[in-house]
Order: structure tokens, then sequence, then C-alpha cells
């Protein structure tokens, strides 16, 4: 089917909640897509964070197909082997105790804040519901997690929204410190703001909060939904900093392309859940659990951290020398691993990525003036060189 008649049903038949680029993709290898065309696209957004191995990488897809060759879905009354076995890979790599599947990274906050709140009405009361999140952050759009997002332009026309959080400004533990009360009952934030403009915190930040919440009692909530498995160069952000959350979330890359979603806690805490508490249809299917698994296993048998921490030094000096050579177009980097942000002195960042596109070079615009990088965690120099080029030649035409 031609591309202009795609686009023409599409505009049609679906919800128009999302404000697309102008390509249709019709396939993908490694760290490349092919439009309906032909065109070929160096892919820098991933699926923003989902393709960690960049497209159809043939552990995962190799998997899938095995598991929907012999079981496609069962319910959760039921056990399957594709899903312990994550399972039991996630604790491994993060010494949390126990895990619940779900589909997205949104249901695995939803879930992480359902937690939250048995776990305080057990211990500490019912009247201890409150959490307090980042300015700046972003937890998902269910009504729970858009009320936990401290981003007030995704939270308009939703009103009323849930009660029960509060906002402090991230990086600020002042700010954390003065929000929490009598009824307060955990805080959750990401390590590294993503929709937020990539804002990596301090570590000084994340070590004072961890000594807050185990001096008052409050639970330490992680959201590594685009921050965990790999992307900053550690399994998860948080051992940048050596502090171990007692909720963590994850999505994203965990399953190669395929939905899924999974939240992590400590048994303490996952012991007040009971059946019934939680559940989720979908939340760890057999072949999103394939899918997982085997992403688990290149992480961990191929030297792909090892690979973002090489490539994230290397994609920082060129956009450092990018930086020194249009100090007119560029005002700063930031970033970790290879989740990073280029600040423009631009007007427009949408305008730079739209042109990006034109060239072959898949972008993200987080805001006016932010270009986020997303590049799938096994992304050579020579696709980085590409890369960059073109956002050269992107930036030296909108002056």
């Amino acid at each position: 089917m031609q591309g202009k008649k795609i686009t023409e049903l599409e505009s049609r038949y679906v919800m128009q909640t999302y404000g697309r680029l102008p390509v249709v993709f019709v396939s993908g290898k490694g760290s490349y897509l092919t439009d309906v065309d032909g065109k070929r696209y160096l892919d820098f957004v991933s699926g923003i964070a989902v393709n960690a191995l960049g497209h159809c990488h043939p552990a995962i897809t190799a998997a899938i197909a095995d598991q929907a060759s012999r079981l496609v879905h069962t319910s959760n009354i039921y056990f399957t082997e594709p899903q312990v076995l994550v399972a039991e890979k996630l604790v491994q790599m993060s010494g949390l105790d126990r895990v619940f599947f779900c589909n997205s990274g949104a249901e695995a906050n939803e879930a992480a804040i359902k937690l939250a709140r048995k776990r305080a009405a057990a211990v500490l009361g019912e009247e201890r519901y409150e959490i307090i999140t980042a300015y700046k952050s972003f937890h998902g759009r269910t009504m729970a997690t858009l009320t936990a997002t401290g981003q007030s332009k995704y939270q308009a026309g939703f009103q009323p929204l849930l009660k029960g959080f509060r906002y402090a400004v991230f990086n600020d533990l002042p700010s954390f410190i003065s929000q929490a009360g009598d009824k307060t009952c955990a805080i959750m934030l990401e390590p590294v703001q993503g929709e937020g403009g990539v804002h990596p915190a301090d570590i000084e930040f994340l070590q004072g909060l961890r000594r807050f919440c185990d001096d008052n009692n409050l639970l330490l909530i992680f959201d590594e939904v685009q921050s965990g498995l790999g992307r900053t160069g550690h399994n998860f952000a948080w051992e940048h900093y050596d502090v171990k959350p007692d909720i963590m979330t994850l999505a994203k890359a965990l399953g190669g392309g395929l939905p899924i979603g999974a939240m992590l806690a400590e048994e303490e805490v996952a012991g007040v859940f009971a059946p019934g508490d939680h559940a989720s249809t979908f939340g760890g299917n057999p072949v999103a659990c394939a899918a997982a698994f085997a992403f688990l296993r290149v992480l961990e048998e191929e030297a792909i951290l090892s690979n973002v921490c090489k490539m994230s030094a290397y994609m920082q000096d060129g956009l450092l020398g990018l930086s020194q050579t249009l100090p007119d177009h560029v005002d700063s980097f930031r970033g970790l691993g290879l989740m990073l942000a280029l600040e423009l002195k631009l007007p427009s960042a949408r305008a730079v990525v739209a042109e990006c596109l034109k060239m072959g070079l898949l972008l993200n615009s987080v805001s006016d003036t932010t270009i986020r990088f997303l590049p799938p965690l096994n992304v050579s120099a020579t696709e980085i060189n590409e890369a960059l080029d073109i956002l050269k030649v992107a930036l030296q035409g909108h002056d």
C-alpha cells in the first residue's frame, strides 16, 4: 500500500492522539528503518528507547517466533516458564526480590503507586497515602501516573486529578524534604528525567533521598522505564549512584520491541500484595517474556554495557565538537550513557528534527530547544559519525 494511502486511512480511522512525522515505515534491521518507498533512515530514537538492540535482532526475533509457535497466551491463573525465567533474571540483576509483570511503563508505575499505598496502609496507617514526585517528571498517562507526572501540560483537560501527590524540585533535596508530612508514604522519581529533558540526578541528591526515606520509614521508588536495562551504561541507572530503591519500574527496552512492563520490590514491601490486590490479563505474556529473556541474555553476554560506555564517550566528544564548531547554534549537551540531549540556541528543535528526517536521520525533540538521542545500545562509531554529520548539516540550515 502506498504511503499516502496509509496516512489518509490513518487520518480517517485512528484517533488523532499523536503528532506523527510524515513517514511510513515497513521494515527495520539493526540501527536502520526502511520506509514504504524504500528509503533508509538511521534510527537514533529506537522507538523511544524500546528497540534497545536495534530492529529485528536475530536472538529476539528467533525467541519470538519459537514461542509464538508453541504458546501465545494463557491466563495468569496458571504458570508459564518464560515468565518465571524473566523474573528470576531480573531479581538476579537488581538484587530486589519479587517481580510483577504488566504491559507498559505506565502500568508498572501504576502498580508501584498501588503497592506503596497498600504497604503504607498495612504498616503506617491508612492516612499515609501521599507520594512526592518531581517537577518535570514523566510517569505515564493513566490517571494515577498522569497525576504523578509533574508537568501541567500533560494534565490539562483531565481534572480533577487523583489526590495524594505532591511535587518537589528535581535535584533539590530540601525541596523534597519540605513536601514531606504526616501523610507521606513514598518518594517516586526518575534517576534520569527523560521526557523532562534528559536531566540526570546529582549523586548527593539521590543519596540524601535514600537517607531521608530510611530515617522516616518512607519508600523510595525509581522509575527506570526509560533509563533502565543498559541505557546509561549500567543495568540500572541507580547503580551509578549506589542508591538502591525499595521499588523499581521497568518497561521500554525489556521486551526488545514487544510490550511488557515490570515492577520489582523488596520482599518486605512486595509481601503486602495478596492474590486479587493487583493483576493484569496480558501481563507476563509468554511471547513478550520470551523476547524479554532473549534481550536480557544478549545484554549480559555480548558486552553491551561496555559498548554503551565507549559509544557514550565517543558521542559526547562528537557533541562537544559540534558545540565548538557551531557556537551560535548549540548551547550545551547532557545525559548519561546513551541517553543524551543537545540544548540548542535555536528557537525550534522540532524544525531541526524535521530536517534530519528529510536527510535520513531519526531524532526526537523533547522541548522547543532540546533534541534527545536514544540510539541502540549496540550502536557503532560509524553510525554515530553518520548521525552527527547529518545533524551538523541540519543545524547549519537553521540560522
